[in-house]
């Protein structure tokens, strides 16, 4: 596996030192006004709004799967095979058919989707091939059905042996009493024989069959030792995940190799649909070398394969929609050092009957709207020009909601005009 580094984490002391400065400009240009009380509450409760903590920045990986020379990305997960994009169709790559080419590539994830892990538990264990208790259990039944075997042998013995004493005692033969051919009184015909001389060679085989079992069950269930990872937590989510799957990423020592040595494994595995209910998940995890030492373990989540933030997700903070915008604008600039670009919708806080009124027809068509340099939106235009406003205070509303990567000349932030289409907006 590939583990490369695309960026740099800034810790929390960076984050504030680049994000803080801006936001305390913003909130010394809007001073709270010395109005009435319920003025004074209406004002608090937007500045609460405001302030409330509604992303999450924090370390995630994207995950690639190598076929032949290329590399694609992971868009989902069936079972515990990766599913991957190529040439616009859909390709299943299963764990089984062999060691897979994956690229681990740890990057910094902005999200307002978060998840909630409870009791997260990863313990060296054993797979179900290795399972000493399984183990037991199988020798145990192997020989519950030796044992029936046994005794129906020895039953069928028993029966065939009382019956070819009766027939002794009697002076008779199987085919024909007393007719040609027939045995002198006291002894068996050979059919008797025959029968008997199988009944007690079962009685012989069952027996044998039996004591092999529980000579040989204690070296049954005998493990090898652990060779895999007991994973088991519980996952909730305020908004529902209908498509959701893990990836675990588990750094570990192979036994009997040199000290400092360290591989890794990956594994996927497909969830039910996630909602605000706590669902226990459980599984074991194989594909470790017998009694490995476990170094590290991560657990990612991700939904229609894009990862979702969670409370045990590395290098975690929460944000504010303003600090959080103020990143975007940050992570933009400095990716497109030197580039004339349009200004482009990128993240806002829309309506929630925004949805229903789309469905319905309303606000179809793209419109237009003026970005300040700092990414802000004023009023919607029905002309590139931005000379025909829109007069409708809910689509004013909208756009007031939405903030813009601003446009760029030379890599300067200017402002800019941008073209918005509702239907479109992937935000």
């Amino acid at each position: 596996m590939n583990i490369s580094q695309r960026l740099r984490f800034p810790t929390k002391a960076s984050l504030r030192k680049s994000l803080l400065p801006a936001l305390a400009l913003a909130a010394g240009a809007v001073p709270l006004p010395a109005g009435t009380a319920d003025d004074k509450a209406v004002t608090m409760d937007k500045v609460t709004v405001e302030s409330a903590k509604t992303h999450t920045l924090f370390m995630g990986a994207d995950i690639s799967i190598g076929q032949e020379r290329d590399l694609f990305t992971v868009k989902d997960v069936v079972g515990s095979s990766w599913v991957i994009q190529v040439g616009g169709q859909q390709r299943v790559v299963s764990t089984k058919a062999g060691p897979l080419n994956i690229r681990i590539t740890p990057t910094l994830k902005l999200t307002e989707v978060s998840a909630t892990i409870a009791d997260l538990k990863s313990v060296r264990g054993y797979t179900e091939a290795n399972d000493p208790v399984a183990l037991r259990t199988r020798s145990l039944s192997q020989t519950a059905v030796q044992n029936a075997d046994f005794h129906a042998a020895l039953n069928q013995a028993t029966a065939v042996q009382n019956g070819a004493i009766s027939a002794t005692e009697m002076g008779i033969n199987t085919r024909t009493a007393g007719g040609p051919g027939a045995p002198p009184p006291g002894t068996l015909g050979p059919e008797l024989v025959h029968a008997l001389q199988t009944a007690q060679q079962g009685v012989s085989t069952a027996a044998g069959g039996v004591g092999s079992d529980y000579s040989m069950g204690g070296q049954e269930a005998h493990s090898q030792g652990y060779d895999g990872v007991d994973v088991e937590f519980e996952i909730s989510s305020t908004r529902p995940l209908h498509n959701p799957y893990v990836v675990t990423m588990t750094k570990f020592h192979p036994a009997g190799t040199k000290e400092g040595t360290v591989q890794n494994l990956v594994y996927a595995k497909s969830l039910d649909p996630i909602d605000a209910r706590p669902t226990k998940v459980h599984f074991v995890e194989g594909g470790f070398p017998f009694n490995f030492d476990l170094i590290d373990f991560q657990l990612h989540v991700y939904n229609k394969g894009v990862e979702v933030a969670t409370n045990v997700s590395s290098k975690r903070v929460e944000l504010t929609r303003d600090e959080a915008f103020e990143y975007v604008k940050m992570e933009y600039l400095g990716a497109h050092k030197g580039e004339t670009l349009p200004a482009v919708a990128v993240m806002g806080k829309l309506p929630a009957d925004l949805p229903a009124r789309l469905a319905n027809g309303s606000y179809a068509g793209t419109f237009y709207v003026r970005v300040s340099k700092d990414g802000l939106a004023d009023e919607p235009y029905a002309d590139t020009a931005c000379t025909q406003k829109i007069a409708d205070p809910y689509l004013m509303s909208v756009v007031k909601s939405i903030r813009f990567k601003p446009a760029l000349e030379l890599g300067k932030p200017v402002e800019g005009t941008a073209a918005v289409n509702l239907n479109q907006l992937a935000m």
